[in-house]
């Protein structure tokens, strides 16, 4: 279907007088520009590493895979946060569950995370239906190689194990009524 004539509006381009041709009112407010920095308030720089940075509690930094109360991986194998990863950067290999686990069918008997191909958006922690995987405010995320950036289901753990002795734990550490982050830690 054609856009009506009376739809259609004409511009006309722009005329430069003498002085726009000179670019002086542009230099002008270039200057301008320049002299109101020189005379505003300067920024503190942080000195990290001496100093750490306080991070907000909704900082999404190193993953951690959640125990629960009997000390053991909270994940049931799902594969939600895998399929919820726009990256792909997570990988399960599911197990039957053993005997003495009633709660759950099954477990991940490996889970691998690539940190290095994450783009820490926080999906997985949204599509986990039971709060297994969290995104912590750790930081300074560092390897001197790949291999020591893919994190598995054991280094995930201790990224648990170090965050709860730490007393860091993300904001997101209990399901609301809405979603994941719907509550706000105690305290707050």
């Amino acid at each position: 279907m054609p856009i009506p004539e009376s739809d259609v509006k004409w511009v006309e381009e722009a005329r430069l007088g003498f002085w726009e041709q000179l670019y002086v009112p542009a230099v002008l407010d270039g200057l301008k520009t320049t002299i109101g920095h020189i005379f505003r308030p300067q920024v503190k720089t942080e000195q990290y590493p001496e100093q750490e940075p306080k991070m907000p509690g909704n900082y999404r930094g190193v993953h951690r895979l959640n125990r629960d109360e009997k000390d053991r991986v909270k994940c049931v194998a799902c594969y939600m946060c895998a399929t919820a990863c726009p990256a792909h950067c997570i990988d399960i290999v599911a197990a039957p569950a053993p005997p003495e686990w009633k709660d759950r069918e099954k477990y991940p008997e490996t889970f691998v995370i690539d940190e290095l191909r994450c783009i820490y958006c926080g999906m997985c922690e949204e599509a986990c239906p039971v709060d297994a995987i969290e995104l912590t405010t750790l930081y300074d995320l560092t390897g001197l190689s790949r291999e020591q950036m893919v994190f598995d289901k054991e280094k995930l753990l201790s990224v648990f194990d170090q965050t709860t002795k730490a007393g860091t734990d993300p904001v997101r550490t209990r399901a609301g009524r809405l979603s994941v982050a719907s509550e706000a830690p105690p305290g707050t």
